[in-house]
Parts: C-alpha cells; structure tokens; sequence
C-alpha cells in the first residue's frame, strides 16, 4: 500500500513537472477543441453465424490536455454507426445495425513533424439498434446498453490543426446477453475508422 501511494506521488510529481517546463502556458491555453468525422468498417467476432463488414460513419467533438510538446491527453464524444453484414442463408445480404455515443479517451504522442500515435479505452452508450435480421422484433431490446473495450490509431497533424487519422478497435464486451433463435450471444464488436479532424 505504502509502495502505490509512492509511485502515485512519483507520477504527480512527473506530470506536474512536465506541464510547467514548457514555459509560460496557463491551463487554460493547454485545452485545446476539435472536431472530426469520417468512415467505420465494422463487423463481430466471434460470432457463430457468418458476417462481413458493415460501411457507417462518425463524427463529434474532441477536448484536449497538453501535458507538453510531445504528450497530450484528448477525450472525444462522437456518434458512430456499427454493425455487421450476414452472410449466407436466406438473411444473406441483411445488415445489422448500431448506433452507439462512444467516447474514447486518448493519449496521444505527438513528433516535432506531425506524426502522432494514440492509444485508450473507449466506452458506448447504444442510441439505436436494428437487428430484425436475426428475428429479432424492433420492439425487443437485443444489445446491452453499454460496449467498452480498447482503441488504438496512428495519424498526422498539420501546423494549421488539420489532421488524418487511421484508428482500430477491439471490443471487451459482449454485444447482446440475450439469446434469439438460437443465436449465441458472446460475440463482440470490432471496428477500423479513417478520419479528417481539425483543431481550434
């Protein structure tokens, strides 16, 4: 117990040092505002029935931390569009649908020339799903509320705070927990996303 309180207040201190040897910067000049959009190609894994990739899309807002020059820590609230393609049998060709709020939390490396590595956990919050072609009635309730896992990207940011970026995420969690047809309920969402951002 003694050793993690000494490693939080080593941690502290390094973070608090780092912020104020980059000169003057108040905290209110480390926050930086953005906003980004751009493509999903979702699909599951583990999943016992055959699927493909579903096309979607996402957009939002990003809010930043410089730590320093290089570090910075950036949350961001975007609505994204998941899913999955069935193949196969007579439901072949049929997409299934979610829409989720998620909200990644990043930290990101920055070079002196633009290219950055990022790297978090990621949250979702489900706002609509449509799995009709499973058999499943718009009036049940399929997938869970909540979709939580990993994200990690790589991507370039313009001295004008224009940026691309290429990002891939991996579900923890468990799409739906409540069986349909016979259909299993341990499969997970996994995601690759493209995207134009620009920074205040």
């Amino acid at each position: 117990m003694k050793g993690t309180k000494n490693l939080c207040i080593v941690l502290l201190i390094l973070v608090t040092g780092s912020c104020f040897s980059q000169g003057s910067k108040t905290i209110l000049e480390r926050i930086h505002f953005g906003v980004k959009a751009g493509s999903n190609y979702s699909d599951f894994t583990n999943a016992k029935f055959s699927t493909e990739g579903l096309i979607g899309f996402h957009a939002g807002a990003i809010v930043g931390f410089e730590i320093n020059d290089h570090f910075s820590i950036e949350e961001e609230f975007l609505y994204s569009q998941q899913g999955a393609t069935l193949k196969g049998g007579l439901m072949d060709g049929k997409d299934i649908k979610l829409s989720y709020v998620t909200v990644p939390i990043m930290v990101k490396y920055k070079t002196d020339f633009g290219l950055f590595l990022e790297a978090g956990p990621q949250v979702g919050i489900l706002v609509d799903e449509d799995f009709k072609a499973l058999g499943v009635s718009s009036d049940t309730k399929y997938a869970e509320k909540i979709d939580g896992g990993v994200v990690g990207g790589i991507g370039y940011q313009f001295k004008n705070g224009l940026g691309i970026g290429a990002r891939g995420y991996i579900s923890f969690t468990d799409v739906t927990k409540s069986a349909s047809g016979g259909v299993n309920t341990d499969f997970q969402n996994v995601m690759a996303q493209a995207s134009i951002f620009y920074i205040f």
